[in-house]
């Protein structure tokens, strides 16, 4: 196990297809922090966002198993776009529009990352997080979408225009303003991460 930590995504979607489950282990525990959290600022509900990242580690396997993934670019990209796009259909389906909450693109949710951690750490982890993400839902919410796409999906601003229907400049605009926001917050509240 301890060697496939060292394999590209690439390398371990290739072994998963041909049939090495702990290929495919290696890339959920790679990627089930980023794309949780992700999943549970669109949703908002610790229990919808369990569904649906199940659902969206379902959704993975299958297009895997059947080879029908094409090396792209990333796999978190990949993986962030099947979420994102499980959270927008339950949204249609309930008709409301989703709330989204988002990441500042900076080095603030590097404290995100599982890392061997010791209980004053994940402590800190965790306030640090909850401050951010009170921040977070008073930004608008197209601000939101793009920090947490970018941020926690790694995705590049053509697909977050892609993605969100709108133009790059737009995309970036809104990147932009959100972390405006989200430092004039920091500074008001003087906050520190």
């Amino acid at each position: 196990m301890r060697l496939l930590n060292n394999l590209s995504d690439t390398q371990l979607v290739l072994l998963f297809q041909d049939g090495d489950v702990h290929a495919f282990e290696t890339l959920i525990s790679r990627y089930k922090e980023k794309l949780y959290s992700s999943i549970l600022f669109l949703v908002k509900d610790k229990y919808l966002a369990e569904d649906m990242f199940q659902e969206t580690f379902i959704r993975i396997i299958d297009t895997l198993r059947n080879k029908r993934y094409n090396e792209e670019g990333k796999f978190l990209p990949w993986a962030m776009r099947i979420a994102h796009n499980l959270c927008v259909d339950y949204f249609r389906k309930v008709k409301r529009a989703p709330s989204i909450v988002t990441s500042d693109n900076q080095d603030i949710f590097e404290v995100i990352n599982v890392v061997e951690e010791t209980a004053e750490q994940k402590m800190m982890r965790r306030q640090s997080n909850e401050k951010m993400y009170i921040m977070l839902d008073k930004l608008p919410e197209e601000q939101r979408e793009v920090i947490v796409l970018r941020h926690f999906g790694d995705m590049s601003f053509k697909d977050i225009a892609r993605l969100t229907n709108c133009s790059i400049n737009t995309a970036l605009g809104r990147m932009r303003y959100g972390l405006i926001n989200l430092r004039k917050m920091m500074t008001e509240k003087q906050i520190a991460l």
